[in-house]
């Protein structure tokens, strides 16, 4: 069960950010005479946007819930010794939905162009999921005879997909998969306290998005 909740890890942190973001920036673009006209009611325009949000991400995140956890109970799910550790999982890719439907309506909102935001969408998901790992990677061999623990936990941190990989391996206290970064967060804060310092980042990874949602809807001249 451990390994299965592994394959699906590498599977959930790449396709669950990518499919957040695409279905946020096409809801939004597809919506906009929909949103436009909801706007001329006497209705808040950080109620019609944040409600969209939450639609949104709520109904992508019960999907995957669903997809995943009803073959596992199937499967013996209850029975096993595994249930927390897939509840992470879950709890992960509910987090990256919130946090990259959050960053693509962000974007839309910036660009009235749809072809650009688009553009601009999956740049990020590209930049999170395989150039910063790709760079973070080049930066750690190259300094490596310097002191970089501090800069290894700060940048892990900015990015929501390493960040999340981390939780569910400190998780699952796999050592020989934890890498470099892993071992510094579990020196720095131990297992149970990484756990609970990555769900809080995570928390701000949400919260920060969506008070920029409130912050620019309010402004945006439709």
């Amino acid at each position: 069960m451990s390994k299965a909740i592994i394959t699906l890890m590498n599977i959930i942190i790449v396709l669950t950010p990518l499919i957040g973001t695409v279905f946020g920036i096409m809801y939004y673009y597809n919506s906009k005479e929909f949103t436009t006209l909801l706007l001329a009611q006497p209705v808040k325009r950080t109620t019609v946007f944040i409600g969209q949000y939450i639609g949104l991400s709520l109904s992508l995140s019960m999907s995957l819930v669903l997809g995943l956890g009803i073959p596992f109970i199937a499967y013996g799910l209850f029975e096993s010794g595994e249930i927390w550790n897939f509840g992470i999982l879950l709890v992960v890719g509910a987090f990256l939905t919130f946090i990259f439907v959050a960053l693509a309506i962000n974007i839309a909102l910036s660009n009235d162009n749809k072809i650009k935001g688009f553009g601009y969408a999956i740049l990020l998901w590209l930049l999170m999921a395989v150039v910063y790992d790709g760079a973070f990677l080049v930066l750690q061999v190259y300094f490596d005879d310097y002191p970089i623990d501090k800069f290894s936990l700060i940048a892990t941190m900015l990015n929501p997909i390493d960040l999340s990989r981390m939780l569910i391996l400190l998780k699952l206290d796999i050592s020989a998969l934890l890498g470099y970064t892993g071992a510094v967060f579990q020196k720095f804060f131990g297992t149970s306290l990484g756990m609970l310092t990555s769900l809080l980042v995570l928390s701000f990874w949400v919260i920060l998005p969506v008070l920029r949602i409130i912050f620019k809807s309010k402004r945006k001249d439709f």
